[in-house]
């Protein structure tokens, strides 16, 4: 069993769940930090909205760009030099001088910068799932992959916020960029673009692998003219792909109300001081950690035994009703504490659909699927950027229980969506368009 266990995918996609953890916590960070900062260049909760979107629209503008930086030039180059340029943002974030005049200007050009730079993530990581991973594997893995997201935010808060206490909000900023530059040169040094030229690779474990790559039907075998082909026209033909795209961006949008308010929620609205929002800020993502990768194998295990339906699109749409019922729980019950353990499970729930839409992306999309993920994850920071700004509004004329609200039909929109996807029908290679549009 070991042994079994002891193949290269297996370390590097452990080491995407890394890196995953530790751009959320480059992009989380100065959530945490964020009354500091307010408080220094004298910001308050609506530009440090401006703030946080931002980073979500240089997130999302550069998608499209990632996916096809991706599959031209490989996951291990672009993930590389994309985990550099968040060292560098976030270093010029911890420079800023404290009397800088258009202060807020600055940091919403920083932070556009970070979000450009971290749209390759995903991206790139879906693009190593299309090479490496069988399809009998790939929930758990992108699974595993976005469990990072709930381990690197889960850690953030209260590692931060002892740093800002005992040194500043600059200190957990340079943690940040050092930790990443650290990482970044790790998965160079480890990673390759295709399982064939990695040494470490073994002739069993790339039987594995080519075996794998399709589901039902014969693997599409790539050659050197053809390994960075996009397959464009097929993409667009997609009649599935604008309903991943408004189903992200409600996972975004609910998603985005954990990673930029609810830190500041507890604190300002439960009542809860620093160091114990902090600890209750950990628990939707310890619970996103946890269900995130409980989807991925569930995804799995419903795939194998009843197919691509069951296993990706009901399981996702029925974790998003899920997430609508717990967040209006959660934003009415009176109880501080209970509150944050009743949202904490809606953020559970929401990221058991995480996997599904990732795993989807790959089982439709396959060598295209950099691209294709690159404009489903658009959708979803789209959503993201509008929370950022649009929730603190909301709830200053009409409450915190109706963001909520708006935030659980949103997710009841994401889970209609999903009935609209096939996954059992993967996308058409051009080559394949061309000789079926030829043959008629």
């Amino acid at each position: 069993m070991l042994q079994r266990w002891m193949r290269v995918r297996y370390f590097l996609a452990f080491w995407l769940f890394v890196l995953s953890g530790v751009a959320f916590l480059d992009r989380t960070n100065i959530s945490i930090a964020g009354l500091q900062i307010s408080t220094e260049y004298g910001l308050g909760n609506q530009r440090l909205g401006w703030i946080f979107s931002a980073f979500l629209i240089g997130y999302a503008g550069f998608q499209l760009p990632a996916g096809w930086l991706s599959a031209r030039f490989g996951p291990r180059r672009v993930l590389t030099l994309g985990v550099m340029s968040w060292g560098v943002a976030t270093v010029l974030t911890a420079l800023l001088p404290t009397k800088i005049p258009y202060a807020v200007v600055l940091l919403i050009g920083i932070r556009f910068v970070l979000g450009a730079g971290e749209s390759v993530i995903y991206p790139a990581a879906n693009q190593f799932v299309a090479r490496w991973v069988p399809v009998q594997e790939r929930g758990f893995i992108n699974g595993l992959i976005f469990a990072g997201v709930g381990a690197g935010s889960g850690l953030t808060p209260p590692m931060l916020t002892w740093l800002i206490t005992h040194h500043g909000w600059r200190a957990a900023f340079w943690f940040s960029a050092i930790v990443g530059f650290i990482v970044g040169a790790i998965w160079w040094k480890t990673s390759r673009d295709t399982p064939e030229e990695h040494p470490a690779m073994t002739a069993e474990e790339l039987v594995e692998i080519r075996d794998g790559l399709s589901f039902g039907t014969p693997p599409v075998q790539e050659t050197k003219s053809s390994k960075t082909k996009i397959s464009w026209r097929a993409i667009f033909h997609r009649r599935d792909l604008p309903a991943l795209m408004i189903g992200y961006f409600s996972f975004g949008y609910v998603a985005w109300i954990f990673f930029s308010w609810f830190f500041l929620y507890m604190a300002q609205v439960r009542g809860f001081d620093l160091k114990s929002s902090a600890r209750y800020a950990m628990l939707p993502f310890l619970s996103m950690t946890f269900f995130c990768l409980l989807g991925g194998m569930l995804s799995d295990r419903l795939t194998a035994r009843y197919g691509l339906r069951v296993g990706r699109c009901w399981l996702a749409s029925v974790a998003l009703v899920l997430t609508a019922v717990f967040l209006v729980l959660g934003s009415q019950v009176h109880s501080p504490q209970l509150a944050g353990l009743i949202l904490a499970g809606g953020a559970g729930a929401l990221y058991l659909s995480q996997s599904s839409f990732w795993s989807v992306s790959v089982d439709i999309a396959g060598g295209s699927s950099g691209v294709f993920s690159s404009m489903v994850n658009t959708g979803g920071q789209l959503g993201g950027a509008v929370t950022a700004s649009l929730t603190p509004w909301i709830a200053q004329r009409y409450g915190w229980t109706t963001s909520f609200a708006i935030a659980s039909i949103l997710a009841v929109i994401g889970a209609i969506c999903w009935t609209t996807v096939h996954p059992e029908r993967p996308l058409l290679s051009e080559t394949v368009v061309e000789e079926h549009v030829f043959a008629k």
